[in-house]
């Protein structure tokens, strides 16, 4: 616990839904100084605002979890704004934290890195066989970028960067919105507004084979925490729960779960993304002590239960 008391740290997207998370586990274990930067204040697209908001905080470390991120329709429709706006907020920001001697960076990747065809379950060391899924690549190689340059800086400067690879994120405070939002939220608020309008169907992208891993976003913060506290080595960990579970039997829970009685019809004219997903979380377990606490389940019905009791008609 003392190693958090006398830490500044940084926070980027920290007032987002992972963020907010990382900030609450963090002050349950002793950090009193968390600066948490607005982009309407840093743009970190701008080198000069980076350099600025360094120059403010004066941190130890910095927890890079700020993004554009959104499910397969948003990547489908904004490839070009998902690649240069994740790419640049993170490598100015590794830059300007290495000509001020931050102490360290923890930069958070993402699952869509990974090779569209990837040996189930996914290993921190097949990262590099094969090219993403197309509907997520720009944004998954804009992260993943990332991971090369902290390796890079590493090597060359002695930089103490490391790289987290969560996968699919889910939980109370989710982003619902229709436009954005990935599987978990999209799929309870399709049923719950089903219910709401006494529609007798709901409509599912995809053909429902395709699998998915999902850790809940306490857990995530968790892991994010611990590696913060205990990792120094170049190599990229996933972060996960280590199971997998196929879109229509997620469906068919949530379906369950949420109370909706009608049919289940499946667009199979839209795309599945990638076909499988599953991490190895050996890694995360051995070199700082992670293992995802929450069942899927209960997970599941505490972000139903938050959507419910926050849903706006």
């Amino acid at each position: 616990m003392k190693f958090w008391t006398d830490k500044k740290v940084i926070v980027t997207g920290g007032a987002g839904f992972l963020g907010q998370a990382v900030v609450r586990r963090m002050e349950s274990r002793g950090c009193k100084n968390i600066f948490v930067p607005r982009s309407q204040t840093y743009d970190l697209r701008d080198m000069a605002a980076a350099r600025r908001l360094l120059r403010d905080a004066q941190p130890d470390m910095i927890i890079h979890l700020a993004a554009v991120v959104g499910g397969i329709g948003a990547n489908r429709e904004n490839p070009g704004n998902f690649f240069y706006d994740n790419l640049m907020m993170g490598v100015q920001l590794i830059e300007a934290a290495r000509e001020q001697g931050v102490n360290k960076f923890v930069a958070i990747g993402t699952i869509c890195a990974y090779p569209k065809f990837t040996p189930v379950p996914f290993k921190e060391d097949d990262l590099w066989i094969g090219y993403p899924e197309e509907t997520n690549a720009p944004y998954g190689l804009a992260k993943k970028m990332l991971l090369v340059q902290l390796q890079a800086y590493r090597q060359q400067y002695g930089f103490n960067g490391i790289y987290l690879l969560p996968v699919n994120l889910y939980g109370p405070a989710d982003n619902f919105s229709p436009a954005s939002s990935h599987v978990i939220p999209a799929l309870i608020k399709k049923c719950v507004d089903a219910i709401r309008q006494g529609q007798d169907h709901i409509e599912v992208w995809g053909t429902g084979r395709a699998t998915r891993e999902f850790l809940y976003v306490d857990d995530a913060a968790l892991g994010i925490v611990l590696a913060a506290e205990k990792y120094q080595k170049p190599e990229p960990v996933n972060l996960g729960a280590g199971f997998e579970i196929a879109i229509q039997d997620l469906v068919g829970l949530i379906v369950k779960l949420t109370g909706f009685k009608g049919r289940v019809v499946w667009n199979k004219s839209q795309p599945d993304g990638q076909p499988r997903r599953q991490l190895d979380v050996t890694r995360a377990k051995q070199e700082f002590g992670f293992t995802a606490q929450t069942p899927f389940a209960q997970g599941l019905k505490n972000t139903i239960d938050w959507y419910l009791t926050n849903q706006r008609a």
